[in-house]
């Protein structure tokens, strides 16, 4: 066991002092932003972040409807934290879940009315934030560099097979 742990210290290529800055700084730039947004949200709208990505993700979808696996791909969460997330919200009439008449196993989340109105009402205010915590505090030409930036990061994560440019 240790000549393992040692052989894996050998081979690890540790992140300079610089990566190591460049490294924290994204983190607590990311967990500031998130922690600054999910304030924003509950103070003027009583609903969690979480909330409001499902919200906003089906309030874009056509007939603010989706498949639940489509949803949790999305979000990219899990399913069953997206069937507790499902639960509470519709609990609150925020959405609906209806069974597909093509399929029996799969299931639709459908944004109620009222769902809409909540996703209309903070929307506004969501917006707000993020232009006061990010866009506002960058140049154009930071922004530019950091949306290619943040695109040669993601490019990574994307499926080949999903892209239609391939």
């Amino acid at each position: 066991m240790t000549t393992r742990s040692h052989a894996t210290e050998e081979s690890t290529r540790w992140l300079s002092d610089r990566e190591q800055c460049l490294w924290r700084n994204w983190l607590t730039a990311g967990h500031s932003i998130d922690a600054g947004l999910a304030r924003q949200m509950q103070q003027d709208n009583a609903i969690s972040m979480a909330d409001y990505m499902v919200l906003v993700n089906l309030s874009e979808a056509p007939d603010h409807r989706m498949r639940v696996a489509a949803l949790a791909d999305r979000l990219q969460w899990d399913r069953s934290r997206l069937s507790h997330q499902i639960t509470r919200m519709r609990n609150r009439g925020l959405l609906d879940r209806e069974t597909c008449s093509s399929d029996g196993r799969g299931a639709f989340i459908v944004l109620t009315d009222d769902g809409f109105e909540v996703i209309r009402d903070a929307a506004p205010g969501h917006v707000a934030a993020v232009r006061t915590m990010l866009f506002d505090v960058l140049s154009d030409e930071q922004q530019e560099q950091l949306a290619d930036i943040l695109h040669t990061v993601n490019a990574q994560f994307k499926d080949p097979a999903s892209d239609p440019q391939n």
